[in-house]
């Protein structure tokens, strides 16, 4: 296997693990939604199913932070790749910033750059 094909590899399974936590929130989300919709269809207090419930927006809040540590995963394997001279590797199903900023994407600045 050449350098391309194992960097290539470790980028797939990047993006495949950021998917799945993506997908993972979503769901855990939906299933807080209808917790509550069966209970409000139901008509059963809220009290009822408070606990199970607060447990489920406690996965949510472990399923954020698992992200965030991926995500600044992703920042360091970024600057491994570029410290090793291996150059920039942009592939992905994404759009991805050119340098990690902790600023929100909306208010980083643009600039033109020469290739």
């Amino acid at each position: 296997m050449d350098r391309n094909e194992v960097i290539a590899g470790v980028a797939g399974e990047l993006y495949a693990t950021e998917k799945a936590l993506d997908d993972a929130i979503t769901q855990a989300a939906a299933l807080v939604q209808t917790m509550i919709s069966a209970r409000s269809a139901l008509s059963v207090s809220a009290v009822a199913g408070a606990t199970s419930q607060a447990k489920a927006m406690e996965a949510i809040a472990a399923l954020g932070a698992a992200r965030e540590a991926v995500v600044a995963c992703h920042a360091e394997l970024q600057k491994d790749h570029r410290r090793l001279g291996y150059g920039v590797y942009a592939a992905g199903p994404v759009n991805k910033p050119d340098e990690w900023d902790s600023r929100p994407m909306g208010s980083q600045e643009r600039h033109l750059r020469i290739a």
